[in-house]
């Protein structure tokens, strides 16, 4: 088909949750460089500085609530292609874990029914994790996990909306090493930068990288490529596999500070850090014992079967563009 031909065709919609945030904004930024869509992006507030810088790149910024199903089929209406997101952590900071999983559930389902009604869907790309709690057979649940994956078991039980559905699971983001719990803090008496960790410094790490940029470019070869992403396929988006103690390593290169690894029972990270110690040190734990295998609860594939390389971000490139901002 000639260039022409192709400018011919009707733009497919792509609605996108969350476009304001890291990783729908990532898918935003993704498809306005390749052009070939008509973009309607998400957000609680399309008057916000972010939302009416999309609207001048082109993009239909609307409101909805995903708490309210109608709401959401309405956002929905005439669309192609959709990525949907939920924020759990957002409703764990005010209200805990167990609130936090109900929240993120309903959401995932109102989105999960509100694709299954849109007549003129053609792919459902839905951004989850699998679940901790059935992988270490009870042994440690993670909520941000453990909710997402009861979602997908929703969706698994619609032929119809499964046939349409990629699974989209994400490695660490880089920006968590800007999280309170997993930022190193400098020790003064010992003139270094301490991390305590629930974890040995060998535990296996799977990350994305920059997700701001990453998460965009493999919706992007998901959506190219529908024969190798559909009817319910799962794919990992990575950019390596590395170690705690490695992820420590790129932090000290970068900023040029001594650091110390420090491992800690998953207790005393919790006192450091209630509540949220247990939700990240409990994922933390899982990936230590198990390795591997803690993404092994569904067949799933990667960059190199999309044919992704050069235009990832990297967990150390990455953390050069967080460190170095104005804002640290």
């Amino acid at each position: 088909m000639s260039a022409q031909q192709k400018s011919s065709l009707p733009q497919k919609l792509v609605v996108v949750v969350g476009a304001t945030g890291g990783q729908g904004g990532s898918v935003i930024n993704s498809l306005l460089a390749d052009g070939s869509y008509r973009l309607r992006g998400i957000t609680r507030n399309p008057q916000s500085k972010n939302s009416q810088a999309l609207t001048a790149k082109g993009v239909e910024m609307i409101t909805a609530d995903l708490n309210d199903a109608e709401s959401v089929i309405a956002a929905f209406k005439d669309a192609n292609i959709v990525f949907a997101v939920t924020n759990y952590f957002e409703t764990f900071a005010t209200s805990g874990p167990e609130e936090a999983m109900k929240v993120e559930y309903a959401q995932g389902v109102n989105m999960a029914k509100a694709a299954s009604v849109t007549t003129s869907l053609e792919h459902f790309i839905w951004s989850t994790l699998p679940s901790r709690k059935a992988i270490s057979k009870g042994k440690c649940p993670v909520p941000h996990c453990d909710a997402k994956a009861q979602v997908d078991a929703f969706i698994k039980k619609d032929e119809a909306l499964l046939a349409k559905t990629t699974f989209l699971w994400t490695g660490l983001f880089a920006e968590t090493m800007q999280h309170p719990m997993l930022v190193p803090n400098l020790l003064q008496s010992a003139g270094k930068c301490v991390w305590l960790q629930p974890v040995p410094a060998s535990t296996l790490v799977f990350t994305i990288g920059d997700h701001t940029i990453n998460v965009g470019h493999f919706v992007h070869a998901i959506i190219k490529q529908p024969k190798l992403t559909l009817n319910g396929k799962y794919v990992f988006a990575t950019t390596e596999i590395t170690t705690m103690g490695k992820l420590l390593e790129h932090w000290s290169e970068v900023t040029g500070k001594e650091t110390e690894y420090l491992h800690i029972t998953l207790e005393e990270y919790n006192r450091l850090w209630p509540m949220w110690g247990l939700e990240v040190g409990s994922d933390l734990k899982c990936w230590d014992e198990f390795g591997a295998e803690s993404w092994a609860s569904e067949k799933c594939f990667g960059r190199q079967e999309l044919g992704l390389g050069q235009e990832l971000v990297g967990f150390r490139d990455a953390l050069v563009t967080l460190l170095k901002s104005p804002h640290n």
